[in-house]
């Protein structure tokens, strides 16, 4: 199974970034999981962590090969996660128990199924379309459905970031799921916060994942959701201080490789992962020599070939927000 992933994060309006998001992978399934933390309950960073690092420890646990039944493996996970996040209340003396919003989705067998608590989003992108959404456990969704407001007025209801459905709560989440969805060939898969989705309308993000490649339609998306805000008033200022990207090199049986994919990884005798900024900067090297331990050449020469594709990827990234502005 070949994917790419896209991930990206910005802090917002508040003091502490609340949002948390993963992915784990075997050789024929994979795993992501995004978890947006109450604002309005103390400390909900720490149930989104929580709850991501719940999610990601069962999978690697359980995955080894493919899920025997995914639709009761993220029943289970969400639990294990709201009973994970109450008990660190408890161990903590906490006043109140830190909530989160949480979506985790499985991709296995050429089919995806997906389930979430609270008003975080998945989209299924087709040729440009919206194919599958997630429905939000909010209040405006209620009056949605209810027929007393439109799309359009619940972006601006006062009660929009009001949900009824979380993990860390009093009562146990309410777990909706979808039903195993086919694939094909170019589906994009999007997982967000309603940081991202609310100042953009699902059918913008959908013609613009259609028009670019991933790694071009993602930093626009998060570009235009960012200018929305500073518009809106919603952010005093940008968060965009630099260009980020990452990517993994190894060393193989032919010497240095970069972008490594899964059967390359798993071969691989010392693989690196590399985060750098556009200024040059690294903000994360992290080396594990799997058999024979690595040479101080070998490391600047993965360190030299990881700034090549990262420099690549950011240019790439930087060009396509030129065109944009």
């Amino acid at each position: 199974m070949r994917f790419t992933i896209f991930q990206d994060s910005f802090i917002g309006g508040r003091k502490v970034n609340q949002d948390r998001l993963a992915y784990s992978y075997s050789k024929d399934v994979l795993m992501m999981v995004i978890a947006d933390g109450m604002g309005g309950h103390a400390r909900g960073e720490i149930a989104a962590e929580v709850a991501v690092n719940t999610m990601t420890n069962r999978f690697q646990q359980e995955a080894r090969q493919t899920l025997r039944r995914p639709k009761e493996f993220l029943e289970s996970a969400f639990h294990s996660a709201h009973r994970a996040i109450v008990s660190f209340a408890d161990q903590h003396d906490m006043l109140e128990c830190p909530r989160t919003t949480l979506v985790g989705c499985i991709v296995q067998n050429g089919k995806a199924c997906w389930a979430h608590s609270g008003d975080s989003r998945l989209y299924l992108v087709r040729n440009g379309k919206l194919a599958q959404s997630t429905v939000d456990h909010s209040r405006v969704q209620q009056l949605i459905e209810a027929g007393v407001i439109t799309k359009a007025q619940a972006a601006v209801h006062p009660d929009r970031n009001k949900i009824y459905n979380c993990l860390g709560g009093v009562l146990p989440p309410m777990v909706t799921h979808s039903e195993e969805w086919p694939l094909k060939v170019g589906d994009t898969i999007l997982l967000s916060t309603d940081g991202f989705w609310g100042p953009l309308s699902a059918d913008a993000v959908a013609a613009r994942i259609g028009q670019e490649s991933l790694l071009e339609a993602t930093p626009i998306l998060m570009h235009d959701a960012l200018g929305t805000l500073l518009v809106k008033g919603l952010l005093k200022e940008t968060p965009i201080i630099d260009a980020i990207a990452a990517v993994s090199v190894g060393i193989g049986a032919d010497g240095p490789l970069l972008d490594l994919d899964y059967p390359e990884d798993s071969s691989c005798e010392t693989d690196m992962n590399v985060v750098m900024t556009g200024g040059g900067k690294f903000v994360e090297i992290q080396g594990t020599a799997e058999g024979v331990p690595f040479s101080k050449g070998d490391m600047e020469k993965l360190v030299a070939l990881a700034e090549k594709g990262i420099r690549e990827l950011i240019a790439e990234q930087c060009t396509a927000l030129s065109r944009q502005t």
